[in-house]
């Protein structure tokens, strides 16, 4: 069926690329383009998981909590002091070998990439909310907002500017760090 015929397409790529560029070039070729599919997969989810778990995380920065402030930056200072080659050998071989839990590879892989993405997005929109006057919070309060409405309704729209440009530049440092 299905897979046959792709297992042929595959075949036919690769055997196009070795008489194109000859044996060693050609099948190096082959393997690069195999694997890409991995890295936009693996970066799609990082920068999804990571934006979602990110938001949380800037929300809980920007908390009139003290609390939830302390919890958001010892969160973000974690994964930001830890390298990201080390998150996925703590999550892929640590974790397996101290608890005894059998880890897929691709689940630690996408399980390190969120979090080390979660961090970074955090503090990226954190910043860009930072750039926005206090008067605006006040207004939202003025009109009897909630903390996250006031969030989502004035201070997000207008921090989305600021915050557009570094988080694709950040899009461009996952996919390289995958």
């Amino acid at each position: 069926g299905r897979a046959a015929a792709v297992s042929v397409e595959v075949r036919a790529m690769k055997e196009l690329l070795v008489s194109l560029l000859g044996k060693p070039e050609g099948i190096v070729l082959f393997q690069l383009i195999m694997a890409a599919r991995f890295t936009v997969l693996l970066s799609l989810l990082a920068f999804v998981g990571g934006g979602l778990v990110g938001a949380i995380i800037c929300a809980f920065r920007v908390s009139p909590s003290s609390l939830l402030q302390r919890v958001g930056g010892a969160y973000v200072w974690l994964f930001q002091s830890t390298p990201l080659l080390m998150l996925l050998f703590i999550i892929g071989l640590g974790l397996p070998k101290f608890t005894g839990w059998d880890v897929d590879p691709w689940t630690a892989a996408g399980v390190a990439l969120t979090l080390y993405a979660s961090a970074y997005l955090a503090e990226v929109w954190r910043g860009a909310i930072a750039t926005i006057g206090r008067g605006q919070w006040e207004a939202g309060r003025a009109l009897g907002l909630t903390f996250l409405r006031t969030l989502r309704l004035i201070i997000f729209p207008q921090a989305l500017r600021g915050a557009l440009a570094p988080t694709v530049g950040f899009l461009v440092q996952i996919i390289k760090g995958t």
